[in-house]
């Protein structure tokens, strides 16, 4: 299969749509997208359908590549055997020890030396792997420099690469400060040395160097690395831990009484991964085997067959995550580890699609919801809705078009009112409360609320000192308040009004005015109630709200359209492989459409955009908003938190309060959006003021 690859790659681009992506793509298959679809489908005996989600392509392209390797001889019933041994062998380390990925190199190329193999399987691994924002600790060996040397890993921001150990005044080449260089230099990162000696006469010379600000500061860049790269040295004659020089001020004699078995990092493990304590334990300044442990990714490269209990004993102790070796050696591992048979060839079998094809369901034709009569769906909403939240909010009149917080408007104090169309909740009418929301008035969904509402609202939150509206960047919503507005302008109530626009891609920065309004009404919201509540004027109020909204940066992004009551069908069209950036929310196109990808590349996309507009500098302070369109979960909103988080604090940005949930939806669209709000004092302040209402309570 390996001989063939190249031309099989030529002949198939042609007819695939696309290659997979290289980072969706198991480090097992290499770069090679043909072996993927073969194996998938002969060994894993998946569906070319299946295959098709698996691999992020269409099943025409499948089928593509299938009748190519056949074609083309890549395939012949058996797969070449140097490339299955290292998938199988790959897989089965994956298997026994739990490994997040594997990357095996075959062990018959002997043209090039092992530890280049390694290392261009390793740099291969950081194009995968290495993300913006990340911050990596990496630790020194000849392998780690390898793959430094080799790896380019380019268009990324604000990666951080820290020396795991501190430095050494050896010779060779594979110090920690060069190890570090090199793999900086790789991913254009940031680098951070450790200003201190890996070894000290005393402990007591640890501790104070472990004391000193710059020292300080550059391992607590280490304590909070997300990966981490680094070798496996054994304990022979001829391995790193010799030759380097590195431990010339003790005995090893010690530490072999001991059971040890390999290096990591400095620091000595026996054969099942304990650590070993030694007389140089408490004189090593690097990263300890517990912090190794805390890194979410943990990329370790080591091959040789004279390494196998010292990768054995990694493995064993939990310190590897990703594995990069070779076939030879990821056999003898699994030999050691009592796991004799390896299966090395797949059944060889050829199949015909049609004789598997799976039944189908049958279409569905509407989107199944909890409804009566979907012309009184809103009525019954806001009638259960009062009910529910009686505590917070009663209808202004007969009518629960318009609400009023039941603790709220009082003598002297600005009144807030917020509106717009139903299909958002809980935005608008679930933050209608004490310190917030004086009263909401609500359209039907997707639509703007009529006047006449709007204008019982200003007369509800009216108490002597004027009335602040704020609504979204809609041209119903505009005109409609427009004119509510002046309605109570002519009964002697004074009227500011506050337009959000915090929808970034909806409009370039010179536009800022046409942007639309989406989720960062949240913290819009917010500061102007909290304002009002203070007891602010009707202008301060405003100056508030104005600066909370121009320093609010909101993105959304789509997978599936939503669905109207009336129709129950999508109100939009998206491809079934397909994302769209920039959606608003009331399925407005978004301004970009791509294909899918993982979610951390999702918020990259997000993120950088978000970084081309807010001037936050290391230091600076902000609030995050996760936001659910209405049917994407808390698990998916975290996972795209935690990756919003990691690429604020890589540029130094410190999370001065989140919110992660169901904020501002489009009733049952399946996406998310990310808002951003740039804090000063006033903005800090008013943000953490109290408040209590259905959707929010701040103490």
């Amino acid at each position: 299969m390996a001989t063939k690859s190249q031309q099989a790659r030529k002949g198939g681009a042609a007819k695939a749509e696309a290659a997979p992506a290289p980072d969706r793509m198991p480090l097992r298959y290499g770069d090679d997208p043909y072996v993927w679809a073969c194996w998938l489908y002969y060994e894993e005996d998946m569906t070319q359908g299946d295959i098709a989600d698996v691999m992020g392509i269409s099943r025409a392209t499948v089928n593509s590549y299938l009748a190519d390797a056949r074609a083309r001889g890549i395939v012949n019933i058996a797969i070449e055997p140097a490339r299955l041994a290292s998938l199988t062998v790959a897989q089965e380390l994956k298997r026994h020890f739990g490994l997040d990925d594997c990357l095996v190199v075959p062990s018959d190329d002997t043209a090039r030396p092992l530890i280049d193999r390694i290392g261009a399987a390793g740099a291969q691994a950081l194009q995968r792997l290495i993300k913006s924002g990340d911050t990596i600790a990496v630790s020194w060996g000849r392998t780690v420099l390898a793959i430094g040397e080799r790896a380019s890993v380019r268009d990324l921001q604000d990666v951080t690469v820290v020396q795991a150990t501190g430095g050494t005044r050896a010779t060779f080449a594979y110090t920690p400060e060069l190890c570090a260089a090199a793999v900086a230099e790789a991913v254009n990162g940031r680098l951070i040395g450790i200003s201190a000696p890996a070894i000290v006469s005393t402990s007591a010379v640890r501790d104070a160097l472990l004391q000193e600000p710059l020292i300080s500061d550059q391992f607590q860049h280490l304590v909070g690395a997300n990966k981490a790269i680094f070798g496996i040295a054994s304990l022979r004659p001829n391995s790193t831990i010799h030759t380097s020089g590195f431990f010339e001020s003790v005995t090893l004699q010690e530490y072999l009484a001991k059971g040890a078995v390999g290096v990591i990092a400095g620091r000595f493990i026996d054969g099942q991964g304990r650590p070993i304590v030694g007389p140089l334990e408490d004189r090593t300044i690097g990263i300890s085997l517990e912090m190794l442990k805390n890194v979410d990714v943990r990329i370790a490269a080591a091959g040789g067959f004279d390494k196998v209990p010292a990768i054995l004993a990694a493995l064993r102790g939990g310190y590897v995550s990703v594995l990069i070796t070779d076939a030879a050696t990821g056999r003898g591992i699994l030999n050691a580890d009592g796991v004799t048979e390896v299966n090395q060839r797949p059944p060889q079998r050829l199949r015909d699609e049609a004789n598997v094809a799976q039944p189908r369901s049958a279409a569905r034709t509407y989107i199944k919801k909890f409804l009566n009569d979907p012309d009184h769906a809103v009525e019954e909403m806001l009638n259960g809705i009062v009910r529910a939240h009686r505590k917070y909010l009663a209808p202004v009149d007969r009518s629960n078009r318009a609400l009023k917080a039941k603790v709220g408007p009082r003598p002297g104090k600005v009144g807030l009112v917020v509106g717009g169309g139903s299909g958002h909740e809980p935005c608008f009418v679930g933050y209608v409360g004490k310190g917030l929301v004086d009263a909401v008035a609500i359209g039907n969904v997707f639509s703007s609320p009529p006047p006449a509402p709007i204008l019982k609202c200003a007369q509800a939150a009216s108490s002597g000192a004027g009335v602040l509206f704020i609504y979204g960047n809609y041209a119903g919503d505009v005109m409609n308040f427009e004119m509510a507005a002046e309605m109570a302008e002519e009964q002697g109530i004074p009227v500011r009004t506050i337009v959000t626009t915090d929808d970034i891609a909806s409009s370039p920065p010179e536009d800022r005015d046409g942007r639309r309004g989406v989720a960062g009404n949240f913290f819009v919201f917010k500061i102007a109630g909290a304002a009002c509540d203070l007891g602010l004027s009707l202008e301060q109020c405003e100056a508030a709200a104005r600066k909370a909204n121009e320093r609010t940066y909101t993105v959304g992004v789509a997978l599936e359209p939503g669905s109207m009551p009336q129709t129950r069908r999508p109100n939009f069209e998206i491809g079934p492989d397909d994302i769209e950036f920039g959606m608003g929310i009331h399925g407005e196109p978004g301004v970009i459409r791509e294909r899918m990808m993982m979610a951390d590349d999702i918020v990259d996309r997000v993120m950088d955009r978000i970084f081309l507009e807010m001037k936050v500098g290391e230091g600076g302070r902000v609030a995050v908003l996760v936001n659910s369109f209405g049917a994407t979960p808390l698990m998916e909103l975290y996972i795209l938190f935690r990756r919003v988080e990691q690429r604020l604090s890589a540029k130094g940005i410190v999370v001065e309060a989140n919110w992660v949930g169901h904020y501002c939806t489009s009733l049952d669209m399946v996406g998310a959006s990310i808002s951003i709000l740039a804090l000063d004092g006033e903005l800090t302040e008013l943000l953490h003021h109290p408040c209590e209402t259905s959707a929010l309570t701040i103490t």
